[in-house]
């Protein structure tokens, strides 16, 4: 027993040593080894800067029948709060012609939209000098890939700056701040404002003639940003919608106004596809057939919704089907309702193919054909790839902008990514659901100079061209107002670019606008 005791005396005395080391300034071994570990992960932790940064190049090309020196720059604005305070770091790259005017050359700032995406698309598809050469409806090949130069540019017409939304792209939110400070409505418009007076500031670009230029969600934004930017001092010369979507209100449950603006879509669709007898009608002529129907006894017969006779439900299903292709039995069975999904699959179902939500022109195979909607879009699978790949290979090798973040292709799905819909406009009550059609009706009142130009595809089931007709026809100008707001449209989807005949009608329309608006307004 003895020898037990004496036994466990030195085994404490041995331990107490080991323990005091265990302890070395108060810490755990295992609290030290965790206080590594996050030095190290700090210490090669990702992290955005505020201090803004930039990598300018010169480069040279030919467009439009001349030789066009500029500059590239990719870099970062930091946006800050009033008080000064930096919140986000905001990636652009801007394109300068050399040798120009600062104070009357015209400077015009684009993005994407979703809302989520980076300006990817309108950056390498459709403005820049550069371009990811896609023309029919077909799926891209994979690598190698190529880049074109872009002959279509708008650069001999404007200065170019391409913004990232926060989350997506480079553009990160900085310090404590989340992402979820800048995923909605008024707080997304109010960053890119911050962005934008921010650029024009550092580049001595406030005697410039100013444009925004915003794609699909990209137009919901442009609306708000319009108003915000004209609220703090920047006005405007444009605001230039492509593929439009900006009354959200109107694509709630129980409001028959969707079915109405995606009927000549539909049309147009059908047409293209020989789903319907053309007998040598035209697609505008067919479209406007469309148009007339979903206007007139169409949208009569939404609104007496189950009140509608019989006959005149089986009469409608009749006109409809002529008009869209699916057969009349569908037609009635969807209550005069035909929802995108559907028609998508419905279409071309004895094909055994679907077809485009972004561009209806595309055509897609699913894996069953008895589903009620298609599985993916084809018109996103095709180009998605050759439009990542390189655009990660040009702004590393050739613009030399070499970042360890990586460029998200979206914002959504990442932590917090749960968008806030309701919306403050300058007039009215709060929105809980987005129209920023009225924004920029407050805009061109007060700003009566300003020329609002809707570039629209005919083929676009997802911003369909006559609900962008809706939406600005809702805007109650005044009679001399309204001749500030022009539609044009082309044979293509959502990214109309993506084609190359809709590309040069593109360029032709912008041209001209440019020259019409890029002297304020004096003719």
């Amino acid at each position: 027993m003895r020898h037990l005791i004496v036994a466990a005396c030195a085994a404490t005395l041995l331990a107490a040593p080991l323990a005091a080391n265990a302890q070395e300034g108060g810490r755990s071994a295992a609290e030290r080894n965790r206080n590594a570990v996050a030095e190290d992960i700090e210490k090669n932790w990702v992290r955005p800067s505020a201090e803004e940064r930039e990598v300018t190049t010169s480069h040279t090309m030919q467009a439009h029948g001349k030789t066009l020196r500029y500059k590239a720059t990719a870099g970062t604005l930091t946006v800050r709060t009033d008080a000064g305070q930096p919140t986000a770091s905001v990636f652009y790259v801007a394109y300068t012609l050399d040798g120009q005017p600062l104070g009357s050359r015209p400077i015009t700032y684009m993005f994407n939209g979703g809302p989520g995406s980076p300006t990817m698309w309108l950056h390498m598809g459709a403005f820049g000098p550069t371009r990811v050469p896609t023309d029919n409806p077909v799926y891209e090949r994979p690598a190698p890939l190529r880049l074109e130069a872009n002959d279509m540019t708008l650069l001999d017409k404007t200065d170019l700056v391409f913004i990232d939304m926060v989350g997506a792209g480079y553009s990160r939110p900085l310090g404590d701040a989340s992402g979820s400070t800048f995923w909605g409505v008024d707080a997304d418009a109010d960053t890119f404002a911050r962005a934008i007076l921010r650029y024009t500031t550092k580049n001595n670009r406030w005697a410039s003639p100013k444009y925004i230029l915003g794609e699909s969600y990209g137009t919901l934004r442009a609306g708000a940003l319009s108003y915000q930017l004209h609220d703090r001092g920047l006005q405007l010369n444009g605001v230039i919608l492509l593929s439009s979507i900006m009354n959200y209100g109107v694509r709630q449950p129980g409001f028959p106004q969707n079915y109405v603006s995606l009927l000549p879509t539909y049309a147009a669709t059908a047409w293209y596809h020989n789903a319907i007898n053309r007998n040598g009608v035209t697609l505008e002529q067919h479209v406007q057939r469309a148009r007339e129907f979903a206007e007139g006894p169409y949208t009569a017969a939404l609104n007496k919704g189950h009140s509608i006779s019989d006959q005149e439900k089986a009469a409608i299903a009749q006109q409809m089907s002529a008009l869209i292709g699916l057969d009349p039995s569908f037609i009635q069975a969807a209550d005069l309702r035909v929802e995108l999904s559907p028609f998508r699959k419905e279409l071309l179902r004895d094909r055994r193919q679907t077809v485009g939500r972004l561009d209806s022109r595309y055509i897609g195979l699913d894996a069953s054909q008895v589903t009620g909607g298609p599985e993916e879009d084809p018109a996103s699978s095709a180009v998605t790839g050759a439009y990542y790949g390189l655009f990660q290979d040009y702004i590393a090798n050739t613009l030399n902008y070499r970042t360890d973040l990586e460029y998200r292709q979206s914002a959504r799905g990442l932590p917090g990514f749960d968008w806030n819909w309701s919306h403050r406009p300058p007039v009215g009550g709060p929105q809980t659901t987005p129209n920023t059609a009225v924004d920029l009706a407050t805009v061109m009142r007060r700003n009566p100079h300003m020329k609002v130009l809707a570039l629209n595809g005919y083929y676009d089931a997802a911003t369909p061209f006559f609900g962008t007709e809706y939406d600005l026809n809702q805007m109650m100008l005044e009679p001399h107002l309204r001749k500030n707001v022009e539609f044009t449209y082309y044979e293509g989807g959502h990214m109309m670019y993506t084609s190359r005949e809709p590309l040069v009608q593109l360029y032709r329309d912008l041209a001209k606008y440019y020259d019409e608006t890029s002297n304020g307004g004096v003719r």
